[in-house]
């Protein structure tokens, strides 16, 4: 059935499964962003070093680096739903621990490190299964919306929980403040009991044919023979490598460029959170996929002006303005990329796809933030963010010249290109 515009959203947020799924990922969300200040902060407060901040990003998002092949062909194998309470039920215990050490003031940066470490390691199997069980909660037509009302609740949490961590940490501290992210775990978990997945296949006959390894190696070789897929890879590695990093750096452009507190840094995530909404509900009223690429392409120019632009100022509320700049043109490239991955991958690699996606897009950016906190050490912070976006606009370019063959490659489900 043909859907555009407000009706799209609205139908597919009728499917039970899918609405049921996205309360309770939701308060996760939520209670993601506010770890995510809430360590962010206090690693800040510990050791006043933008490479600390570096390599506390690095330990949350690099073990997608290592581990993000093996944890996609798990999900492949695997059932998702089951998976995924499992691993929402670790990180839930891993972060009481970080609450319990935080109040007793028994933290310090590297039992932190060691805690972040752990946690990163789970919520890298976790992302694949999470990712691929979409489909499965709305079917095909309404995967493009789907996607991007993901996007929505992603970025409803990113403005809200920045904002109430801000708030909470000022009032009462960083290990209060980190007891909601326990308590959003646990009502996610519960959550995912009322679900059922439309189908929930997972090539059983190949759990039987073929060992782990060979569906890893099988993995790289379809992403790297993919006309479509190895360059749609590629563009969000250089964008999460060069373009993204600066986000994980904010507590220090909070502190050192702009001169203020915790409040500025939550309010800066949350303007990051406020252009990716608006950018996000606009692709969640899209019909279809047609037209994707183009914009994929388009929003890589406005992420990297938009970085030149956040890292040559120091007045506060210009840095808030390429903010949503900067937030709307991450989410246009992530729902994008996503969705367009969806629809060109094959069912049975979908799993290992994914994990690629989430192993760029979680992993790529801790390793551009070490690189450029790093670097800061040296020459500020200012510097390597504009640096690194420039080579971001040579990115731009090289993919606008390939659009039109891109599109022709992401823009069909492969049962209709043989069709």
């Amino acid at each position: 059935m043909d859907q555009s515009g407000s009706t799209a959203v609205f139908r597919t947020l009728k499917i039970p499964n899918f609405r049921n799924y996205m309360a309770g990922n939701l308060v996760s969300q939520i209670g993601l962003w506010v770890q995510r200040i809430a360590v962010g902060w206090l690693t800040w407060e510990l050791t006043k070093s933008p490479a600390w901040l570096g390599i506390m990003a690095m330990a949350d998002f690099a073990p997608n680096m290592v581990m993000a092949p093996l944890a996609g062909a798990v999900a492949d194998r695997m059932d998702r739903l089951k998976a995924i309470r499992l691993y929402v039920s670790i990180s839930a215990v891993i972060s009481s621990i970080i609450v319990w050490m935080t109040i007793t003031e028994t933290i310090d940066e590297y039992y932190l490190l060691y805690l972040v470490l752990a946690n990163g390691i789970v919520l890298s199997f976790n992302y694949p299964a999470r990712l691929s069980i979409v489909q499965s909660l709305v079917g095909r037509e309404a995967l493009t919306s789907a996607i991007s009302i993901s996007a929505i609740v992603f970025n409803i949490a990113r403005i809200g929980g920045p904002a109430g961590a801000g708030w909470a940490i000022s009032n009462w501290g960083v290990g209060p403040t980190l007891i909601f992210t326990v308590f959003a775990d646990l009502v996610f978990v519960l959550a995912l009991y009322k679900v059922q997945l439309i189908s929930n296949a997972t090539a059983k006959s190949k759990k039987i044919a073929t060992s782990i390894g060979t569906d890893i190696k099988e993995g790289f070789q379809y992403a790297w023979n993919h006309p479509g897929i190895g360059p749609l890879l590629f563009i969000l590695v250089m964008m999460a490598i060069l373009g993204r990093p600066f986000i994980e750096l904010l507590p220090g452009f909070a502190e050192d460029v702009f001169g203020r507190d915790v409040n500025a840094f939550a309010q800066l995530t949350a303007a990051l959170g406020v252009g990716s909404f608006i950018g996000s509900y606009f692709l969640a009223k899209r019909n279809g996929v047609q037209g994707l690429t183009r914009l994929l392409i388009m929003n890589t120019a406005v992420l990297a002006f938009s970085a030149i632009g956040f890292a040559a100022t120091n007045i506060y509320w210009v840095g808030l303005f390429f903010c949503v700049l900067v937030g709307f043109a991450i989410v246009f490239i992530g729902v994008t990329e996503q969705t367009l991955l969806q629809v060109a991958v094959d069912d049975s690699m979908r799993g290992r796809m994914l994990s690629f996606y989430t192993l760029i897009a979680r992993g790529c950016p801790s390793a551009g933030a070490l690189m450029m906190g790093g670097i800061a050490e040296f020459y500020g912070l200012q510097i390597p963010i504009i640096c690194g976006a420039l080579i971001c606009v040579g990115v731009w370019i090289w993919a606008r010249q390939r659009e039109d063959s891109l599109a022709a490659e992401l823009e069909v489900f492969p049962d209709e290109k043989t069709s």
